[in-house]
């Protein structure tokens, strides 16, 4: 449940009623009680509970003027008496700033908010992704006339509609025409009557049969194909995800 609180003005009529009665009593007892305020805010400062602390401090600001008018009525109320007054609450104000300061040393406190963006800025601030420019390397197409160089080494022989690697690796039924990509990991061979791509991912064995689709580039080494010239580009992934492919 709840702890309600009381209205503002009771609070302000304690604290000036502290004041008042540590102005009417003698200096030399109003003393004590500020410097015993203070004792028990420091020695017991990881005891108290929160509420009981900010009690205790706000006892000492408001007494500690109460405690000075008594100190200058005892020195007779003269302008001697109120000008030592003034600056015993510089002084008494200075210390006890310092004495909160030391004592809030470890409270750690919220970062500022960071300023949120104005409309204008929000208006022009990219949305997505950042672009990148594409820039594809031109296919090299070889027509296969007996062999042809292999960019991993060895050579590849092309016999009627066949292709036969150094490694034993075969393909078949496709055209005359075929293409490494820049590294060699991918090789491309036009499927007969320009029907097609075959593209033959070395590194992972696998083999995609793209009917309908040209290779028209490669970027970072994998393959870009389009429908017709002139068309769009699409990377094999974008390709795979949208037409049906025939594995061999």
């Amino acid at each position: 449940m709840a702890r309600r609180r009381g209205p503002p003005w009771r609070a302000v009529l304690s604290r000036a009623a502290w004041l008042v009665l540590l102005a009417v009593l003698p200096w030399w007892l109003g003393l004590p009680w500020l410097l015993a305020l203070a004792a028990s805010v420091v020695l017991l400062q990881h005891r108290l509970a929160d509420r009981h602390a900010a009690l205790i401090r706000r006892g000492m600001r408001w007494g500690l003027p109460g405690v000075l008018f008594a100190l200058q009525r005892a020195w007779g109320g003269d302008a001697f008496a109120l000008g030592a007054a003034l600056l015993g609450a510089l002084a008494g104000y200075t210390l006890l700033a310092g004495l909160e300061a030391w004592l809030d040393r470890g409270v750690r406190r919220a970062p500022p908010a960071a300023p949120s963006a104005e409309w204008p800025e929000l208006a022009m601030a990219p949305i997505g992704p950042p672009a990148e420019i594409i820039e594809l390397q031109p296919v090299q197409w070889l027509a296969a006339a007996g062999e042809l160089p292999d960019p991993l080494g060895g050579h590849v022989v092309y016999r009627t509609g066949c292709y036969r690697f150094a490694a034993g690796n075969r393909i078949d039924d496709v055209g005359p025409q075929a293409a490494f990509s820049p590294c060699g990991r991918w090789f491309a061979a036009r499927l007969r009557r320009d029907r097609g791509v075959l593209l033959w991912d070395r590194r992972r064995e696998r083999q995609h049969w793209l009917h309908g689709w040209q290779l028209v580039g490669w970027h970072r080494e994998q393959p870009w194909l389009a429908r017709r010239e002139g068309d769009m580009p699409l990377a094999l992934s974008a390709v795979l995800g949208e037409d049906d492919v025939d594995g061999a």
